[in-house]
């Protein structure tokens, strides 16, 4: 007995240091508002560099607006879309994109009308091309009285709303490209998502104050991917009203490493998040504060164009 109350004092500090600390950056990115706030942390995550920042920003602030912009058969940077937007306070990627046609692959919502729809199916590959993966994705949204929810998403564009189920849904799958989704949309658990604003992304990371990564509903990331670090973009809410807006600077070693999917939902769960998901992160992740850039994107090329930001700014 008194070597396990020994050993588990030995292991209190390590438990109690795996937490980061926070630092109040406001002043740094010109920050005047007390419903705006930017933290910043250099601490290391279980052991290795790290560097991070986060922007906690008050939902109920009538003179913020929560917008997104997107383009069409393009991508600009997030200094770009700066520029083009009139200087907001936040821009930040979101969406995972394909290259091909640059387009989003996954629901964006602006002025309550969706201009981007969540890639419901995917065909497989291998010799069986006959094959198709039907996939619910997952998005974070904000209402026209700035409630925010992380939900699972079908979309199609014969529906003017998103359809929404608050419990992760498991992929199938079947012999049809164009599979007929009215099932879903019939079912109680798939509500309308009445959203002003929602991006897309996955999977998500944090459910009801606890971390619960649904990447085997969504497959986002194949095998062991998931334990894999890299340059991270989540966003999550707290139970007082709060959004969270999160980077995670990595790929490069012995300065800022990266985060998997685990250490990220544990970082937001800290902090106080009561739902999040993941974001599109690697090369893309990249945010603005007042058009000054927080961490250092990992491509060599530096800002890599994006097909949707995610915006805050004040209020037309």
């Amino acid at each position: 007995m008194m070597k396990k109350s020994i050993l588990l004092l030995l292991l209190i500090p390590f438990f109690c240091n795996a937490q980061l600390k926070w630092k109040n950056v406001d002043t740094a990115f010109g920050i005047q508002s007390s419903s705006m706030h930017v933290f910043y942390s250099n601490d290391s995550l279980d052991g290795k560099p790290n560097i991070a920042y986060y922007s906690l920003i008050d939902l109920k602030d009538r003179n913020l607006e929560f917008t997104v912009d997107t383009t069409l058969n393009r991508r600009l940077t997030p200094t770009q879309y700066f520029e083009k937007d009139n200087h907001p306070f936040l821009v930040v990627n979101c969406t995972f994109f394909e290259f091909v046609h640059q387009r989003n692959l996954n629901v964006v919502v602006k002025d309550g009308k969706i201009l981007s729809y969540n890639q419901q199916t995917i065909a497989l590959k291998g010799k069986d091309t006959l094959t198709y993966q039907h996939v619910f994705g997952s998005a974070i949204g904000i209402d026209k009285r700035r409630n925010t929810d992380v939900a699972w998403l079908l979309t199609d564009s014969s529906k003017h709303f998103a359809f929404a189920s608050q419990n992760a849904i498991k992929a199938f799958k079947d012999s049809s490209a164009a599979h007929d989704f009215n099932f879903y949309f019939n079912q109680s658990s798939f509500k309308k998502w009445k959203m002003q604003t929602a991006v897309g992304g996955g999977p998500v990371l944090l459910q009801n104050g606890e971390i619960k990564i649904t990447n085997n509903e969504e497959l986002k990331f194949a095998g062991k991917a998931i334990n894999d670090k890299h340059p991270r973009t989540c966003m999550g809410y707290t139970k007082d009203g709060k959004l969270i807006v999160m980077v995670i600077e990595g790929r490069f070693p012995g300065k800022a490493e990266g985060a998997t999917l685990t250490q990220e939902a544990q970082v937001l769960k800290d902090i106080g998040c009561i739902e999040a998901l993941n974001l599109d992160g690697g090369g893309s992740s990249c945010m603005l504060i007042n058009g000054k850039q927080t961490i250092t994107p990992s491509d060599k090329e530096g800002q890599r164009p994006v097909p949707a930001v995610f915006i805050v700014q004040s209020k037309k």
